[in-house]
């Protein structure tokens, strides 16, 4: 592929006029821009807006603060947001509390006050005791934008690793406490990414790249993972490369060590859609890593261990997943035998506890339903849940009971304590919220994609609700990467639903509700299959009296970014709002940032072929934007330390909007700053963006906050 860059930069403040809805005209900064031409199989595909992929440059500084501040001025006029802002507070100040949990011990939970930006973790001597803070995330920052990722006890008790990450960037440190006194150690390590610390003996492993380059901490192109080992007390230039593979750059690779220390297992991902796994026998000096399975199609995950057992969670041979059992000494895939089998429903989750006993839960029609089984693989019988929505389970087989938090689009995450003598659950903590649940419905219906497939949504509304066909509607999808949104309490939505608003959640193909082949269904040259679900969702939901194409908003994060930007461009006259949020927007090029060459076992990549160029490109939202069409008001969100989906997919994109929008309607992009693609993001933050959304959404529809 031959790529000819004729740069001629230019930055300034050019009128590409709009007149917005509040009819204020809207002067639109011009972007850097310059005559770069792509050429692909032949074909030239220009990128007049490239300079925007350098965050760095004093240009692109200098635009991104011009769009901010017409954004800021623009939002700082809407009624709507300080309303929305003071109701989406007031609803969301409640004290949350998340699972106990025992280590060593000693026993654990999270808790949020409902004002503090990260949660904490508190220490308990018992079950049920005085609660003391343990570790603190929100002293870690003045203004919490520090995270804290993960949490690695040592086996033997006696240290704490905790992972964090800053400004929402997903490059990652690694600290280290005395788990007894709780002082603080002097460890610290850098450059880790997608990682946990996975204990051995005074030490542990964990997974890291070479530093980018100064200036290019959020856009090199990570490759060649590798594993250290550090030894507690040791600086990290004295950590130990325990495995790197660089005939294989663009892997994944990391470690984990059971409890007993006797196995250690390595996964190795980013070839296909699963994994390779390897095992080693610990208790054999100087033994080698076995490969254990050779489809990297497949996931293969081990999720405890007794004795010579390994009982794996698989999709191998079962696309809605099953448990298998392999034996260290006969490790190979043909050797494994099977516990639990494929049943009807997706198998999500394994829990276990008791001894003998395993908790399954299953997603039916994107629902939970948990089972109790014992480890030989009987069922044993259902257990109750308290209604219909999501559920995760928690506990160790080395305890009696074990705990689950259950939540819906209406109910609050509620933890509960599961007794497998009587199959009965008792609440252990039920939040008290100011705000009634009991006021809001909601709803799954199943509608029929374009190609006759049958999908569910959930709709969810203030009770009395009338459907007259103008009901202002958000409707929010993903739709990739086996990922599923299951049913959950979405507090910042509340103040739109309690203003008349319907919010709908669709489950789209490519996304792991139905199992393997639902997610094959919406990848590489099936990707057009998830826009089309959306769509049809759309015309059921106005067919039906819900909404009409007046009163129709649509938003999704991520792989949902590009749902909604190419759901925009192909359908413009559909939505009257859209909000793509850290969108994966120029479909020819993501694999060349950070660590978008993982996602090419969804999307496929331009280099891959003509066939596969061809199909990107016909549906990439940056390519398919056309001079001289109405575009729905769209507000483009992102984060300038966003270095999974980089920035440049948003910049790009709303530079080249805003350019082409023939209609009045705005074309506004919000850029975060101290903030990333979405993990670990402050409150404070999330509502502040919760309230400029919404109140963007509102305005555009001539709705008012009550």
């Amino acid at each position: 592929m031959k790529k000819i860059h004729l740069i001629s930069l230019t930055c300034g403040v050019a009128a590409m006029a709009a007149m917005s809805s509040t009819a204020q005209k809207l002067t639109y900064p011009e972007a850097p821009h310059d005559n770069t031409v792509d050429t692909y199989y032949g074909e030239k595909v220009p990128d007049p807006f490239r300079p925007l992929e350098d965050d760095n440059s004093e240009a692109t500084k200098a635009w991104v603060q011009a769009e901010n501040k017409l954004t800021q001025a623009y939002l700082a006029k809407l009624p709507q947001r300080a309303k929305y802002l003071k109701r989406v507070k007031e609803v969301t100040n409640y004290e949350k509390v998340g699972i106990p949990f025992e280590k060593h011990g000693k026993w654990y939970l999270y808790r949020n006050n409902g004002t503090q930006n990260q949660s904490v973790l508190y220490q308990m001597d018992q079950l049920g005791g005085e609660q003391r803070v343990f570790l603190d995330p929100n002293t870690l920052s003045s203004d919490g934008t520090v995270a804290l990722k993960d949490i690695s006890f040592s086996h033997d008790g006696r240290y704490l690793a905790y992972v964090i990450s800053r400004n929402g960037s997903d490059w990652e440190e690694i600290y280290v406490k005395d788990a007894k006194s709780g002082r603080q150690l002097d460890d610290h390590i850098v450059w880790a990414k997608f990682t946990s610390a996975t204990w051995l003996g005074d030490g542990f492993y964990y997974s890291a790249y070479d530093a980018p380059e100064q200036g290019h901490e959020t856009s090199a192109k990570n490759s060649v993972m590798k594993i250290y080992y550090h030894k507690i007390g040791t600086p990290q230039s004295q950590d130990v490369l325990f495995y790197q593979n660089p005939a294989q750059p663009l892997r994944f690779y990391s470690v984990s060590v059971n409890k007993e220390e006797t196995m250690m297992f390595m996964q190795e991902a980013g070839m296909d859609q699963g994994v390779n796994l390897y095992v080693r026998d610990l208790r054999v000096p100087g033994s080698q890593f076995i490969q254990m399975t050779g489809d990297a199609s497949k996931v293969y995950s081990p999720i405890e261990q007794m004795g010579d057992s390994i009982y794996i969670f698989t999709n191998a041979g079962a696309p809605r997943n099953r448990i298998m059992v392999a034996d260290i000494r006969r490790p190979g895939f043909q050797d494994w035998k099977e516990v639990v089998p494929e049943a009807d429903g997706v198998l999500d989750d394994v829990t276990f506890f008791d001894g003998n006993k395993m908790v399954l839960t299953y997603m039916k029609d994107n629902c939970s339903e948990s089972y109790l089984y014992g480890i030989d693989g009987h069922r044993m019988g259902a257990i109750s849940l308290p209604g219909v929505g999501s559920v995760s389970f928690s506990g160790k087989r080395e305890r009696p009971e074990c705990f689950y938090s259950f939540t819906s689009y209406t109910t609050p995450a509620t933890v509960y304590r599961y007794d497998a003598a009587t199959g009965v659950s008792t609440v252990y903590s039920k939040p008290k919220v100011n705000f009634n649940p009991a006021d809001f419905v909601s709803e799954r219906y199943f509608y029929t994609s374009k190609d006759g497939t049958k999908i569910p949504l959930f709709i969810t509304y203030k009770k009395g609700m009338k459907r007259n066909g103008k009901n202002p509607l958000l409707m929010y999808g993903y739709g990739g990467f086996n990922v599923t949104y299951m049913p959950y309490l979405i507090t910042s939505y509340l103040p739109f639903l309690e203003s008349g608003g319907i919010y709908v959640y669709t489950v789209l193909r490519g996304g792991g509700e139905y199992g393997e082949a639902w997610h094959l269904a919406g990848t590489k040259m099936q990707k057009q299959n998830v826009f089309d679900d959306f769509i049809s969702a759309a015309e059921w939901l106005i067919a039906n009296k819900y909404t009409d194409s007046e009163h129709l908003a649509i938003m999704g994060g991520s792989n949902g970014g590009l749902l909604v930007g190419a759901c925009e461009t192909q359908r413009p006259d559909l939505f009257k709002v859209c909000i793509p949020q850290v969108g994966v927007m120029d479909m020819l090029r993501y694999h060349k940032f950070t660590i978008g060459w993982n996602w090419a076992p969804d999307y496929g990549t331009s280099e891959d072929s003509k066939e596969m160029f061809d199909y990107l490109k016909g549906y990439s939202p940056l390519h398919n934007l056309k001079p001289g069409v109405s575009y729905p008001a769209t507000l483009v969100t992102t984060a300038d330390h966003d270095d999974r989906v980089v920035p440049a997919h948003s910049f790009k994109f709303a530079a080249t909007l805003q350019q082409d929008q023939a209609g009045s309607a705005p074309v506004l992009i919000r850029i975060d700053t101290k903030a990333g693609h979405g993990g670990g993001k402050p409150l404070s933050k999330r509502l502040e963006e919760t309230a400029d959304i919404f109140a963007f959404i509102m305005h555009n529809m001539g709705m008012k906050m009550k």
